[in-house]
Parts: structure tokens; sequence; C-alpha cells
């Protein structure tokens, strides 16, 4: 497919939380007699998203949140599980390394989405691009997700400064239809971070949904390509940095071509340890 001569911005509707009583819950399996899969109530907003690449040297993991990086992977088929935990993981284990100046890194999961329109996600397969501006780990679940996975180890590692950073790369072709978009952290109010559980079948997960505000300036990469990834900071235990908690989402990109190939990528989570 020919590139699109892209503009500096485009326009697109991001869902946000509506102001809610309750405390927001989702279920990632079929929920209790009588209990709706979430009570989240989705609120769109009509928001501007620039191409990232325009100002890609002056972002920062400490200073918006994420960056941009071109980084080819020798991964060449992502359906070979062993690949993906192996080799794609010793290379995002350096990336991650490299970009931070950590000393220790532990990748804790990975997730392959291939967008399908109409399909829900959790209830159909495969995973499917998540469209709710959200964060993924909070500061009560990053120290907790540490002593989950490592529990021998746990207080020692939390001493110090600690992340949970995201690695995200399509797959296979550019993404067209559904982008991951990332909110400058720095334009977020802490108020607008709103503590939500994810409930798995054996434990609850904690997330920021996000209210909406308009201060909230957003990137995206047209076009992402297979040998480009984004690194975006979920949680960081430092608190004398500008940048410590980043919303995404996936978005529709209502520009796209209609025959353009659906969206394929992985993403990577990450604890991220220093010393110092």
């Amino acid at each position: 497919m020919a590139h699109i001569d892209h503009p500096g911005a485009i326009e697109a509707d991001l869902i946000y939380l509506a102001p809610m009583a309750d405390r927001p819950r989702t279920y990632t399996f079929q929920p209790p007699a009588g209990a709706p899969q979430t009570n989240i109530v989705p609120e769109p907003h009509r928001v501007r998203i620039h191409d990232a690449r325009r100002d890609r040297d002056r972002f920062g993991l400490d200073t918006h949140g994420f960056v941009l990086l071109r980084k080819p992977t020798s991964v060449r088929d992502f359906d070979d599980e062993l690949a993906v935990r192996t080799t794609y993981y010793a290379e995002a284990d350096q990336l991650l390394k490299d970009a931070t100046g950590a000393d220790r890194v532990f990748i804790f999961d990975h997730t392959i989405r291939r967008h399908v329109p109409g399909a829900r996600d959790y209830e159909d397969s495969p995973r499917q691009p998540a469209t709710r501006v959200h964060v993924d780990h909070t500061t009560r679940s990053a120290p907790q997700r540490v002593r989950d996975l490592l529990p021998d180890e746990a207080e020692q590692l939390l001493r110090r400064r600690v992340q949970v950073i995201n690695l995200w790369r399509p797959l296979r072709h550019p993404v067209y239809d559904a982008p991951l978009a990332v909110c400058d952290a720095t334009t977020v109010k802490p108020d607008e971070l709103v503590p939500s559980d994810l409930v798995y079948p054996h434990r609850v997960g904690e997330t920021y949904n996000v209210r909406f505000g308009e201060s909230h300036r957003w990137y995206y990469a047209p076009e992402m390509q297979p040998d480009e990834v984004l690194l975006l900071k979920c949680t960081d235990s430092r608190t004398d940095v500008p940048a410590r908690f980043t919303p995404h989402t996936a978005f529709l990109d209502e520009t796209a071509p209609a025959n353009a190939p659906r969206r394929e990528s992985i993403e990577i989570r990450a604890l991220v340890f220093h010393s110092a």
C-alpha cells in the first residue's frame, strides 16, 4: 500500500471515563450472575492527536512519559512463542536498559493483538486493541506486581527506583486503522487518574481509568512501522520527575484507507529496576 501524506495532526474520538460514584470495575472473564462485565460508563471526546515523529527527538520517558524509537527486531514469526520469549524478550531487555539506564529488567508478560472489527476484548479471540484511555498500573498495583512476581527480592528491590514500562511494536505491516495514542503525562492532573479494579479469576489488579481534561496533549505515529517501537512509562516510584503515569489508548483512525490491513501489534510489559 502506498504511503499516505499525513498532516501534522488529526482529530479522533477517544474514550474517557464518565463521572461515576462507584469504583470502576471490569471483569476479564464471565462475571458472577447479575453482575455486568463492567460498570464503567464511556465518555467519548473529540481530541487533536499530533504526529510524534515531528518532535521525536524532544520526547523522553521522564519528561513526557514516552519515546518513539527505530529499533528493528530479528524475530520474523511472532506466532512462534519460543522465539518471542527468548529472542524478542532478550532484545527488549537490552533496549529497555539502553533507554533507561536501568540495571535490571524483568519482563512479566506480552500480548499480541489483531484487530477484528466488532470483536470484544476478553470475549473474542484474538485480543483486541484497548480503546479506552487508561494507565496499566498504579502507585499501589506496581509494587504489588513486584511482590507477586519476585517475592524473595521484593522488599529490597522496592527500596530503589522501580518503573513499569511497556514496549509496543507493530507486526508484519504498518498500523493504519487502530493506532496507539499516548498522552503527554505532564498534561494530566492527578485527580484525572481514577483507580479502577481489573478482576482476574485469581487476583484483582488495579489500573487507572482517566477523566477528560482540556489540557491533555495527545500523540501518535502515523503508519507506525514494524521497525519502530514506542516505549511508554506506566508508573515510576520516583516522585521528582515530571512524567510518572502515561495514559494511552488505541483509537480508530478515520483517515485510514478502507482496504488497509488490520492492526497487528505486540506489547511487552516490564518491571524496570534501578540501583540508584
